[in-house]
């Protein structure tokens, strides 16, 4: 005869279910993480303005930006960095290539660049420049000050503008690196 029962039964955890549920929980975690953190530092895209770096990038082309390569370390000749202008948050982002780096004296002369009296040997073809700016007379640059140019050089607003200027390593988002447009145009940056 059966009758009344005060004991209650122990329910059994399945651990191993238990177990599986925590591991996919914490590689969903982990698997989030990982994407903030590549977007944040690989992954801020803009639109170039203009046609001052045609033909690397042309006007209208969305850009990854790197912003943790100059936290490791400082941007280099041929780089193409992402900078405001004398750091005005009211101004877009410009796109153009290092020339000069901390501590050279740059001059513009029959429309090329020298450093520190020496022909800066370029990666990428450029047009002599009909305009040397401010660089026709020497402009010593800063221990955090770089000297920029666009591609295009003699449709461009750069360091040889005093709007532009000196850029200085603290208004520098990153590194320009991918396009992803669309099309022929997807892909690495030189």
């Amino acid at each position: 005869m059966k009758g009344l029962s005060f004991r209650q039964r122990k329910k059994r955890i399945n651990v191993a279910a238990l177990q599986s549920g925590l591991i996919w929980i914490g590689e969903v975690v982990l698997a989030f993480a990982v994407a903030c953190i590549l977007v944040y530092f690989f992954g801020t895209s803009l639109s170039n303005v203009g046609q001052s770096m045609e033909p690397t990038i042309h006007s209208g082309d969305k850009v990854l930006v790197n912003n943790l390569i100059y936290r490791v370390k400082p941007p280099g000749y041929g780089d193409l960095v992402v900078f405001k202008p004398n750091g005005n948050e009211n101004s877009h982002y410009h796109i153009k290539r290092v020339v000069g780096l901390p501590g050279d004296t740059v001059t513009i002369e029959s429309g090329r660049v020298f450093i520190d009296g020496e022909l800066l040997a370029e990666e990428v073809l450029t047009d002599k420049m009909l305009d040397a700016g401010v660089a026709q007379t020497e402009v010593k640059l800063g221990e955090d000050e770089y000297f920029v140019l666009g591609d295009n050089r003699n449709n461009s607003e750069d360091s040889r503008s005093a709007d532009i200027g000196n850029v200085r390593r603290e208004n520098i988002l990153g590194q320009a690196w991918f396009i992803i447009t669309p099309g022929d145009r997807f892909g690495w940056l030189k």
